[in-house]
């Protein structure tokens, strides 16, 4: 029978997940344990729960819980689930919900990168890309476009911050990622050295006059290949560009000088993708 418990008292400390509490205080919430994270919308958690993520509690639109939100209600066993209106759930969140529900979910923790580096021919990297839309936006076009796992650096935006689940539209959690380590000297990780040991060879998305054009028959032809996106604006550190064996250029026409790291994510995987 599902626990469903109508709110009369916005200020209950246990909506504080949905209303009080910013991405970085959901990830530290059970420190020294992992945290939270909040999926929005029946699809999106759907595709945690089949990914095997805890739910927590649910915050459901009343008019929903016997609609687009009863599959998520009947998988989450004896779980509180919160419910009131539209405009006392937006008024609550401060935000409109998408399909009229959120599902706050435990972390789990991240796998290694030689485990899902382990029969992965394509992989993508992500350094610095600090804005969770475009995290999102690449991660489901990895999974799109035949990407096998992704990379990111501590400086990314958690791929598990609410906008970038719902931007991925779940796919953060059909796709393999993990964070690499913070080695804490100062300097920018980057995991080229530890692909290459792995048998990658790397490619860097960047506007250098030395690069070679995206379709380059030698870049196409590798068995394993990692593709390297650095962040808006200032794109990779030159240190990260000088260690990888490929410097790659997207061609421009009109004038145009680059394109988003989103938009430039989905060209190098498609072109490149195993296929």
């Amino acid at each position: 029978m599902p626990n469903i418990i109508e709110i009369t008292d916005l200020n209950l400390p246990e909506l504080d997940i949905y209303a009080r509490l910013n991405e970085n205080q959901l990830l530290h919430y059970f420190e020294p344990n992992l945290g939270l994270f909040i999926a929005e919308s029946p699809i999106v958690a759907l595709r945690a729960l089949d990914a095997g993520y805890e739910p927590v509690s649910l915050l459901v639109e009343e008019k929903h819980i016997e609609g687009q939100a009863k599959t998520v209600i009947d998988r989450c066993g004896d779980i509180p689930i919160y419910t009131a209106s539209f405009d006392v759930l937006s008024s609550l969140t401060g935000f409109k919900l998408t399909r009229g529900l959120l599902c706050a979910m435990k972390r789990k923790p991240l796998p290694s990168l030689e485990s899902i580096c382990k029969n992965a021919r394509r992989i993508a990297v992500l350094e610095n890309v600090m804005n969770p839309t475009n995290v999102g936006a690449i991660i489901r076009s990895a999974a799109a476009l035949n990407m096998d796992a992704v990379i990111l650096t501590p400086a990314c935006s958690n791929p598990l911050y609410r906008r970038a689940i719902r931007v991925s539209m779940g796919t953060v959690f059909q796709i393999p990622w993990t964070i690499i380590e913070d080695d804490h000297s100062g300097q920018t990780p980057t995991p080229v050295d530890a692909l290459k040991k792995l048998g990658f060879k790397t490619a860097a998305m960047a506007l250098r006059q030395d690069s070679v054009s995206i379709d380059d028959p030698d870049l196409m032809a590798e068995e394993k290949l990692a593709i390297i996106l650095g962040t808006e604006g200032d794109g990779l550190a030159d240190c990260t560009i000088e260690d990888t064996d490929y410097t790659v250029l997207i061609p421009m026409s009109h004038g145009v000088d680059s394109l988003n790291v989103a938009a430039a994510s989905a060209v190098a995987f498609w072109q490149l993708g195993n296929r």
